[in-house]
């Protein structure tokens, strides 16, 4: 049987619809059947399996959860860039750093910050390029980024921190040459994140649906930016509360530019376009 040949049938689609919003939170609509086939279809001639009511089985029956790895990374969307909504870097820089105030006590130079759906790693090595930027690190700077993701292929290629080089058209040029390194030979075309970066950032898989999360404490920024948009809205509105949890007072939290907070959650001020503050300690303005 060819791939072309593969039916998903109402009640196929209806029942991975069900399992991945069970196991993912992922609300699948209706008009996502043909990319779900298209996704699937592959992965089903790999088992030598003829129809997807014996994949949904085999989903089911997997005591291992090898297989479900397989089902989430596939109905995951991992659409990321460097710099992407610059505004909330810019924020970040020039708004939310300089109104911590001056670090007169070891205390005050301590970040943690989570990068919540990592995807392939863009995000949170912007973060860290961005901390580096406008940091003096040796002045004992404690600077810590969690990056987290479902999906265990794209967090495999975020810890290897290579890119092709045509990625990088977002970052300023001068960032290129402080923060990455240009292969040769057989890697011409292809940069690599330096060292400096990615000592910054520690990737984890984490589903945002599991409970507990595995961290204790809290965190002074979160990004979580175009998660949400793929949960219905109950989902929706139990992450953010759990966010909002985890944030330390004054904490940022920074949303994707078609999700908010409103009507969902307390305990959060606007402070700029998709970026809210935690109640707690003054936050500058975005500008």
């Amino acid at each position: 049987m060819s791939l072309m040949d593969l039916a998903l049938t109402d009640d196929d689609f209806t029942r991975l619809r069900r399992l991945i919003h069970e196991e993912a939170g992922i609300t699948l609509a209706p008009w996502k059947r043909g990319l779900v086939r298209g996704r699937l279809a592959r992965r089903l001639e790999e088992l030598g399996l003829r129809t997807f009511a014996e994949y949904h089985a085999r989903l089911v029956d997997d005591a291992s959860r090898d297989e479900l790895t397989h089902f989430i990374n596939a109905m995951t969307t991992n659409k990321t860039e460097f710099f992407r909504e610059p505004h909330h870097f810019d924020y970040v820089r020039d708004a939310w750093l300089p109104s911590r105030g001056p670090c007169r006590r070891r205390t005050d130079r301590r970040l943690r910050l989570w990068s919540a759906g990592c995807s392939t790693g863009e995000e949170p090595y912007t973060l860290a390029m961005t901390l580096l930027d406008a940091i003096d690190v040796t002045v004992g700077w404690d600077i810590r980024i969690l990056a987290t993701d479902i999906d265990t292929d794209v967090l495999a290629h975020a810890e290897q921190a290579v890119y092709a080089t045509e990625q990088l058209t977002p970052v300023p040029s001068a960032l290129v040459r402080r923060y990455f390194l240009r292969g040769t030979g057989e890697r011409s075309g292809l940069v690599r994140v330096k060292p400096d970066v990615r000592a910054l950032v520690t990737f984890r898989h984490l589903n945002v649906l599991d409970d507990p999360w595995p961290m204790h404490g809290r965190f002074d920024a979160i990004f979580c930016r175009n998660v949400l948009i793929y949960f219905d809205r109950a989902t929706q509105q139990r992450v953010l509360s759990r966010l909002v949890h985890q944030l330390a007072d004054g904490g940022m939290l920074f949303l994707g530019h078609s999700e908010t907070v409103h009507g969902m959650v307390e305990g959060l001020t606007p402070a700029g376009a998709t970026i809210y503050r935690r109640a707690g300690t003054r936050a500058a303005p975005a500008r």
